[in-house]
């Protein structure tokens, strides 16, 4: 599983930043090791006005290029320090700074850990101030994106409050909480402290309301994903009103990641115990978008969709008396034991449309063969033709 950093999520705003009003020492055309260290001076001033003019200063470089990532690594240790005044202002300055100074830079995250940001952090996530709040966990995002900083993280007292977060917090907060917990849950250890905050009914309800924003939900799922590989974890999704129902609504409506993501929490569900969980998936109409998924879904998806069609029917184990087992055969076998007509149709519908999708790919895939097979008769435009960049895709 992958990692999120939030650099592309990052919404510590500065509002009270004015360029205007910073000092002319500040923005003086001198070499960037001289406004460095002028920055650095000023972030060991007794004036608490001019450490926070320095973190924001520190804030408004590191946007500007990535070399001050590492040369205003000292100003770690300051900036922590800065987090433990009775000031709000000052605060939401110093750890506006040390975000930016953690954002892509594995370094300084952990030099941030080590300088005991961890303790100020978490009393953050408990403020009354709801900027603070946010900003705390989208701060425990980019920190806990570090491998080192994981174990240390989920041992902190941090995952109760970012799972109460889901419950209460903004908009902003519970969508940054799930990241977080997202990142934590990457390592192994920490899965069992956030099964014992009991998420998942927070989860679920995130997940239901979360539609218009395809991040939270594809994170939200993933979650779920891992913590059902775990009885506990399945029983309590299973118990929780509308649970499996806002997974399968997932499967069916989400965008790519999140489907493949469902259709991987309904699969390891059904496989741990297929007469415990099959019924309570079926019930809520999971077939035609696994029917979908096994030709329009990513490799993962589409084989996770068809072992789970296999093990939603009526027998798990194919024996040579019955049909042969093929995919049409396997839904059929499922379709007749559904009650009520409208899943039947729907059903037969969408397996009407998988077919016909699947002779339209492979007559694609034909005419590409052909293509490729006879240049001399069908002239193809090359690669070569082209700019470099024409020729590949970036990816971020």
């Amino acid at each position: 599983m992958g990692v999120e950093d939030s650099s592309s999520n990052c919404h510590l705003a500065d509002p009270n930043f004015d360029a205007d009003t910073v000092s002319p020492l500040t923005l003086s055309p001198s070499s960037s090791s001289s406004s460095v260290n002028q920055t650095l001076l000023l972030l060991q001033s007794e004036d608490t006005s001019l450490r926070v003019q320095a973190a924001k200063e520190i804030r408004r470089l590191t946007k500007t290029s990535q070399r001050y990532w590492r040369l205003f690594s000292a100003a770690v240790g300051p900036l922590v320090d800065m987090l433990c005044c009775p000031s709000t202002d000052t605060n939401e300055a110093a750890l506006a700074a040390l975000l930016n100074l953690a954002v892509k830079d594995e370094t300084n995250k952990i030099s941030i850990i080590d300088a005991g940001a961890l303790k100020p952090i978490i009393s953050f996530l408990q403020s009354e101030n709801e900027t603070l709040r946010e900003n705390a966990a989208a701060a425990l995002i980019t920190l806990s994106a570090a491998s080192v900083n994981k174990p240390i993280i989920g041992a902190s007292g941090a995952i109760p409050l970012l799972v109460e977060l889901l419950e209460i917090g903004s908009p902003q907060a519970k969508h940054d909480a799930v990241m977080a917990l997202y990142n934590l849950s990457t390592h192994p250890n920490n899965l069992s402290h956030i099964l014992q905050t009991v998420p998942i009914p927070s989860l679920v309800n995130l997940l239901k309301s979360c539609k218009r924003f395809p991040k939270t939900a594809e994170k939200c799922t993933a979650l779920l994903e891992s913590l059902v590989g775990f009885e506990e974890g399945r029983i309590a999704l299973t118990s929780e009103e509308g649970g499996i129902l806002a997974v399968v609504e997932v499967l069916e409506s989400g965008l790519i990641q999140s489907r493949e993501h469902a259709v991987g929490a309904l699969f390891t569900m059904c496989q741990s115990d297929r007469e415990k969980y099959r019924e309570p998936i079926l019930r809520e109409g999971v077939i035609p978008g696994l029917l979908e998924l096994t030709v329009q879904g990513t490799p993962k998806s589409q084989s996770k969709a068809q072992m789970l069609l296999r093990l939603l029917r009526d027998t798990p184990y194919p024996s040579s008396e019955l049909k042969p087992d093929t995919l049409e055969n396997i839904v059929c076998n499922i379709i007749s034991q559904i009650d009520g007509e409208d899943h039947t149709g729907k059903a037969k519908k969408m397996l009407a449309e998988m077919v016909q999708v699947s002779m339209e790919q492979s007559l694609h895939h034909l005419q590409n063969r052909a293509l490729v097979c006879t240049p001399e008769d069908s002239p193809v435009n090359s690669c070569a033709d082209l700019p470099v960049n024409s020729c590949a895709s970036e990816v971020p």
